[in-house]
Order: structure tokens, then sequence, then C-alpha cells
């Protein structure tokens, strides 16, 4: 399956310099790590977002690299995530990662949970 800049994954700049924050935080720098993001059941509406620092690719991934970040996901994760944006928040209202994903007909109150 090819993948164009119509059905990726994107990140925003804000999210984009805390990722590498935490990253160099974490000892894990790029270009070894990249951000895992993936999709598992559960939460209040079904389904929930994951987040990891990965080294390691696995042969179903697909790789997507946006804003100078590198983006990996698993095949049945990006059905759920194409043209999701990684945004990062430290606003008064709350403060840390959420996607914006069209791909949801609902989502949750705390905006870690969506449904399709």
């Amino acid at each position: 399956m090819d993948f164009t800049i119509d059905n990726a994954i994107f990140v925003s700049d804000k999210a984009k310099e805390k990722v590498l924050a935490l990253m160099d935080e974490a000892g894990k720098a790029a270009p070894e790590y990249f951000l895992r993001v993936g999709v598992v059941g559960g939460g209040c509406s079904g389904l929930s977002y994951k987040m990891d620092f990965d080294n390691e690719s696995k042969p179903n991934d697909q790789v997507f690299e946006h804003n100078g970040l590198k983006i990996v996901t698993d095949m049945k994760s990006l059905l759920y995530l194409v043209n999701t944006t990684l945004e990062f928040s430290d606003g008064l209202n709350g403060k840390g990662f959420y996607f914006n994903n069209p791909n949801a007909s609902r989502t949750c109150a705390c905006g870690e949970s969506f449904a399709v």
C-alpha cells in the first residue's frame, strides 16, 4: 500500500518540540529512536491511543516523517489514524498530548479515547 501526504500521520510544531525534549530526557535520541503511535481497545469510547519511543521496526510497520520527526505505526492502527495530527497543549484547560483525529466519530472528555 502506498501512502501520500494526504493519508499520513502529522505532528504539530509544539508536539514535535515536546516529543524531542522527552526523548532527550529519556536518553532515547533520534535518529536511533522514533515515535511509535498506535490504537488499542479500551477506554470509555472503545479505542485508546498509545505512544512510546522505540528503536525497532516491525515487518508491517508504516513509517512517516513529518515536521522532522519519524513516526511509526502498525498497519491496523493506521486505519484509525490516517490524516491524524498529534498535538500538544500546555494551556490552563489541560496539558499534554492529544490526537486531532478526523476519523473519530466521538471522543471522551479526557481526549484519550475515541470511537469510529
